[in-house]
C-alpha cells in the first residue's frame, strides 16, 4: 500500500513569524503550529483573516512551542470550528494559557478602542472574531505530552517531542506515517535553541529523518560569543547611568524577559550592575516567570545551581533589586523616575503592551538608553528603531528620537548558521529539508551552505504543497 502524504507551508514560508504548516496523510488533516503574523495591524490583518482550509476540517495540531508566532492563531481556529485535541508538551501547556489570554484582551481591548473611531466617522462597528471563551475552549483541547516519548496519535500516525532548547516547552516534532509497510519520518525543528542562552538546555539530536523542516532565523549569521554579549550588554547598561537616565528593554514576556533577569542578577552579583532598581513591567512576564520558578529543575543544572551560590532559589531571589510590577498606574509612575531604572517591559517588537508608553515619555530624552536583545520583524516599530529611523510616532505623537540605541544580537535564543549547520548535519538518512521560518536572505544563505555540504535542500514557498 503506498503512503500518500502531502505538506503545505501555510505560513512562516519566505518570512520569520506565523508558523503553520498543513500534513494532509490518509483522510487526515494535521497542522503543524498555527501562529500569527507579527508586525502591520493586528486588527486589520485579524478582522481580514482567512484560513486556506476549513477549520473544522482539521482533526489535530501539533504545536511546537508557544510562542505567538507559533500558537497565537489557535484561539481563531477553535472560534471558526476545529474541535481536535492539541499536542504539545508539558511545559507548552503551562505557558499557553497565559499567552493567549493576554493576546486575545489586548485584540479586544485594540478592537474596542478602533470601534470607538469607526462610530465617530459614522463607520460599522466591527464584530469581535474570537473572545476569551474560545481561548478556554482551546486550553480544553490541550494534551500534554512528555518528552522522548512515543505517542500513536492515530492509527499509523506516531509522534515524539524532543527539547529544541529555545524556551520552555519547546520542542522538534518527530512524526512517523505509516502505510503498510510504507513509512516516512517526517522532523519539524520549531525553534532550535542557541546554546549558549542560559537555562535552556541545548538542543536535541536527531539521528535520521526522511523529510526536515528546518527554521532558518538565523541562517546567514552566527551570534557573537556569549562573553562579548555580556560585556556590551553591561557597557550600555553603564552608558546610561553615566547619561543620569534610565534604560528600557523591549522583552518578550515568555523567555527572554527571564534569561535577561538572570543576566542582571549575574551583573548583581560580580558587583557591576550600578542601576538601584529593576522593573519588571508586564502582568504577563511576571507569571511566566512564576511558571518558570515553579518549573525550576527542568532548566540546564549548570546555570540553575549558580542560584545556589548566592543562596537563591529561583529568578525573583537571584536578583534583590528586581521590582514586579502589575498595575498600570504604577506603570504610568514609573515616566516619573528620572534616572538609576531598568525597565523591561513588552511587547519584544514595541508593536503593543507598555513598553509602547514608556517609549512615549523616553525615546526623545538624549540621556535615556533602549536595548533591544530580540530579533525584530519587518513592519514592527522595533525593526524601524534599529534600522535608525529619526523621526516617528508612538502613540499617534510625533517625536524625534535621540535616546540611544543599541542592538544586542548575541542574548538571541535561536541558533545561529553554524549551530544550525551542525544539527542538520547530525541527521542521517540522506534527508531532503524544506527551509522555513526565515526572511529570505537568511533563507537562501542557509540553503547554500546545506547544499555546499552535500546535502538536499529547498526553501519552502509560501503557499506550496509537496509530496512527502
Amino acid at each position: 500500500m503506498p503512503l500518500q502524504a502531502t505538506i503545505s507551508f501555510l505560513g512562516a514560508a519566505g518570512q520569520v513569524t506565523g508558523s503553520c504548516h498543513l500534513l494532509d496523510w490518509a483522510g487526515k488533516k494535521i497542522l503543524l503550529d498555527c501562529g500569527m503574523v507579527q508586525g502591520g495591524d493586528q486588527i486589520t490583518d485579524l478582522q481580514r483573516f482567512k484560513f486556506k482550509f476549513h477549520p473544522r476540517d482539521i482533526d489535530a495540531v501539533i504545536l511546537s512551542h508557544a510562542h505567538i508566532d507559533h500558537s497565537g492563531l489557535l484561539t481563531l481556529l477553535v472560534a471558526q470550528g476545529f474541535t481536535g485535541d492539541i499536542f504539545c508538551t508539558e511545559g507548552t501547556a503551562k505557558l499557553l494559557p497565559v499567552l493567549l489570554k493576554d493576546a486575545v484582551q489586548l485584540y479586544l481591548k485594540d478592537l474596542e478602542w478602533q470601534n470607538r473611531q469607526r462610530l465617530r466617522l459614522g463607520k460599522a462597528e466591527q464584530l469581535p472574531v474570537m473572545t476569551l471563551k474560545d481561548c478556554i475552549r482551546v486550553c480544553d483541547y490541550l494534551k500534554p505530552l512528555k518528552y522522548n516519548r512515543d505517542y500513536d496519535l492515530m492509527p499509523g500516525l506516531t509522534v515524539q517531542l524532543n527539547d529544541a532548547g529555545h524556551i520552555l516547552g519547546s520542542a522538534i516534532v518527530q512524526l512517523w506515517l505509516k502505510a503498510g509497510k510504507a513509512m516516512r519520518h517526517l522532523v519539524f525543528s520549531g525553534d532550535l535553541g542557541n546554546p549558549a542562552t542560559v537555562l535552556m538546555h541545548d538542543p536535541s539530536l536527531i539521528e535520521h529523518a526522511d523529510v526536515v523542516l528546518m527554521e532558518s532565523t538565523y541562517g546567514d549569521r552566527d551570534h557573537q560569543p556569549l562573553a562579548n554579549t555580556l560585556e556590551e550588554f553591561a557597557a550600555a547598561l553603564d552608558t546610561a547611568y553615566a547619561a543620569g537616565g534610565n534604560v528600557f528593554i523591549p522583552a518578550f514576556a515568555l523567555g527572554r524577559s527571564q534569561e535577561i533577569l538572570y543576566y542582571l542578577g549575574v551583573l548583581y552579583h560580580q558587583g557591576r550592575l550600578k542601576q538601584k532598581m529593576v522593573v519588571l513591567d508586564s502582568p504577563m512576564a511576571i507569571e511566566i516567570t512564576q511558571i518558570y520558578n515553579q518549573m525550576i529543575t527542568e532548566f540546564d543544572q549548570k546555570d540553575t545551581q549558580v542560584f545556589a551560590r548566592y543562596c537563591a532559589h529561583d529568578l525573583q531571589s537571584f536578583l534583590p533589586i528586581l521590582h514586579l510590577c502589575k498595575d498600570v498606574e504604577e506603570s504610568m509612575a514609573l515616566n516619573r523616575i528620572t534616572q538609576g531604572a531598568i525597565i523591561i517591559a513588552g511587547s519584544g517588537m514595541c508593536n503593543g503592551g507598555r513598553i509602547l508608553h514608556h517609549l512615549k515619555h523616553n525615546l526623545w530624552k538624549n540621556a535615556n538608553q533602549l536595548i533591544f536583545v530580540g530579533f525584530q520583524a519587518k513592519g514592527t516599530l522595533g525593526r524601524r528603531l534599529i534600522d535608525g529611523e529619526k523621526r516617528l510616532k508612538v502613540l499617534g505623537q510625533p517625536m524625534v528620537v535621540k535616546a540611544g540605541i543599541h542592538t544586542i544580537g548575541g542574548f538571541s535564543a535561536h541558533a545561529g548558521q553554524s549551530q544550525l549547520l551542525a544539527w542538520a548535519k547530525h541527521i542521517g538518512g540522506d534527508p531532503l529539508f524544506y527551509l522555513v521560518h526565515g526572511e529570505p536572505v537568511a533563507l537562501n544563505a542557509l540553503a547554500e551552505q546545506l547544499t555546499a555540504n552535500g546535502m538536499q535542500c529547498q526553501v519552502a514557498g509560501a503557499g506550496d504543497t509537496v509530496e512527502l
